[in-house]
């Protein structure tokens, strides 16, 4: 498992819950957790290290992702101790189905990737911590009883960046608002919404009673409005951005 780094960074999930890991309150059952990791002897060692907890209670084992779905389908864990990177199917690949089957499995991922991406992946599947596997053996079972009493558990430097990328997501959000939508005239409204049809210049200019070369101006203009090279991209900007709506 490794040498210890520090304490690890929890988070509570209720309202006015601090930084710090709350006391856990004494359990009339233990915490039934399903070890999920494609090596076996590391499997065997986190079982042997649980099993002298006695608020927790080991309840099976997966060596890969379609398996931990299985096995989670049919044990309905607390608390899913699983791996990312897995042959077959990896782990966060298996969290959104193992919330499907198990709704109230809480999933830790324990692993040795420090990537961002899978840090980010990992929560928006919907886990609940992200540990390194060079956290204490003692650690481990700390985190699951933090987990289970309702907070989340990141290792402090895996929460480091994930709190510089919050950071650079406000500071990109406040640039944008910085920046004024551009306006596009009600003429070129009319033109925009045309070339959404599928209408040719030559039908618009039709349709508007203008010439051809004016309709070609107005939709250059659209274009440098928006800051965009082609008319698809400013039908998919104004809807996505609501300054059109096709029905």
């Amino acid at each position: 498992m490794g040498e210890s780094f520090g304490p690890l960074g929890g988070v509570s999930e209720e309202p006015g819950g601090g930084a710090e890991a709350r006391p856990v309150a004494p359990r009339s059952e233990p915490i039934r957790v399903l070890v999920v990791d494609d090596h076996a002897l590391f499997r065997r060692g986190l079982e042997i290290v649980l099993h002298q907890e006695e608020d927790i209670l080991v309840v099976g084992e997966a060596g890969d992702g379609t398996e931990a779905v299985d096995k989670a389908a049919d044990l309905l864990p607390d608390i899913v101790l699983m791996d990312v990177r897995m042959p077959r199917r990896g782990g966060i690949e298996a969290c959104t189905s193992i919330k499907e089957v198990a709704p109230s499995a809480k999933i830790i991922m324990l692993t040795i990737s420090d990537e961002e991406a899978d840090l980010y992946d990992a929560i928006k599947a919907g886990a609940t911590g992200y540990l390194l596997k060079e956290i204490s053996t003692d650690e481990v079972a700390t985190a699951i009883r933090a987990v289970a009493d309702g907070q989340s558990q990141i290792s402090p430097s895996m929460a480091s960046k994930l709190l510089t990328e919050f950071k650079s997501m406000i500071q990109r959000t406040d640039e944008r608002r910085l920046v004024p939508a551009p306006k596009l005239t009600d003429r070129e409204l009319e033109v925009l919404k045309l070339v959404a049809t599928g209408m040719n210049n030559r039908d618009i200019a039709k349709e508007l009673f203008i010439s051809d070369n004016t309709v070609k101006n107005h939709v250059r203009n659209i274009l440098e409005k928006l800051q965009l090279h082609s008319r698809m991209e400013a039908v998919v900007y104004a809807m996505r951005e609501k300054i059109l709506e096709i029905r």
